[in-house]
C-alpha cells in the first residue's frame, strides 16, 4: 500500500516529535530485574525492559536509518514487563526532494518461570508531515522466550544472533529503498525465530512447554 497518513497539525506533530525524541534519548535501552515484596513477605522478582529506535529525516538530513538489536536474559522471574518500539519521522520534504526515514528495533527477551506474569508491548509508528513522496517506515520485532526451567542461550545461538545483528546493521547502512528494507528485515526476523526455536528445543521441560512468542508491527510506507 503506497499511502501516507494524513498530515497532522504542526503543533501536534511538534509536540509528538519532542516526546518521541526525549523518549529515544532518555528511555531507550532500559533493562532491569528488581525484587518486589509480595503480600506474604516472600521476595519476588520482576523484570523490566524497554528498547526504542528513533529516526528523523528532513530537508537538512534527507536520509536517516536507525536500528537496534538487543538480547535480554532475565533468568527466573515472577513477572515481566517488556516494551519494544520503533519510531520514524519524515518532515518537510517533497516529491522532487524526498526523504527516507527508517527505524527498526529487534528485541529478544528470555525468562524462566512456571507461572510468570508477562506484559509485552511492541509498537512501530511512522509519521509524515509535509513529506510527499517520502519513504517512512518503522518496524518493531519482539521475541519472548519462556521456559519453565532455568535456561540460557548457548554460544552457538549467541553467535548466530550476532551474525544476524551484523547483517541488520549492513541493511541499515545500505541505500536500498524502504520496500527492500522491509522485506529483508522480515527475513532476518524469521532467522531469529528459527535460532530461538532451535535453542529452546533443548531446554529443560516442565509442566509448561518452552515457547517462543513473536510480535511484529510495521507502520508507514511501504505498508505492512
Amino acid at each position: 500500500m503506497n499511502q501516507h497518513r494524513k498530515p497532522r497539525s504542526g503543533s501536534v506533530l511538534g509536540q509528538r516529535a519532542v516526546r518521541i525524541g526525549l523518549l529515544a534519548a532518555g528511555a531507550a535501552g532500559i533493562a532491569s530485574a528488581v525484587p518486589a515484596q509480595a503480600a506474604t513477605g516472600v521476595p519476588r522478582h520482576t523484570a523490566v525492559a524497554a528498547d526504542q529506535t528513533f529516526s528523523r529525516a528532513d530537508f537538512v538530513h534527507h536520509t536517516q536509518v536507525r536500528d537496534s538489536f538487543t538480547v535480554r536474559q532475565f533468568g527466573t522471574v515472577d513477572a515481566a514487563t517488556v516494551r519494544n518500539q520503533a519510531n520514524a519521522v519524515g518532515l518537510g520534504c517533497s516529491v522532487d526532494d524526498h526523504c527516507r526515514s527508517v527505524a527498526l528495533s529487534f528485541q529478544i527477551v528470555t525468562m524462566t518461570g512456571e507461572h510468570t506474569r508477562l506484559k509485552a508491548v511492541n509498537k512501530g509508528d511512522a509519521v509524515n508531515k509535509h513529506c510527499d513522496g517520502c519513504q517512512t517506515l518503522a518496524g518493531a520485532y519482539q521475541f519472548v522466550v519462556s521456559t519453565p526451567r532455568p535456561f540460557r542461550l548457548d554460544g552457538e545461538a549467541r553467535r548466530k544472533l550476532a551474525d544476524i545483528h551484523r547483517r541488520l546493521d549492513e541493511l541499515t547502512r545500505s541505500t536500498a529503498p524502504a520496500t527492500e528494507v522491509k522485506s529483508q528485515a522480515d527475513l532476518l526476523a524469521a532467522e531469529v525465530d528459527t535460532v530461538l526455536k532451535d535453542a529452546v528445543a533443548h531446554a529443560p521441560k516442565g509442566k509448561e512447554r518452552p515457547r517462543v512468542t513473536v510480535h511484529r508491527h510495521l507502520d508507514g510506507w511501504p505498508g505492512h
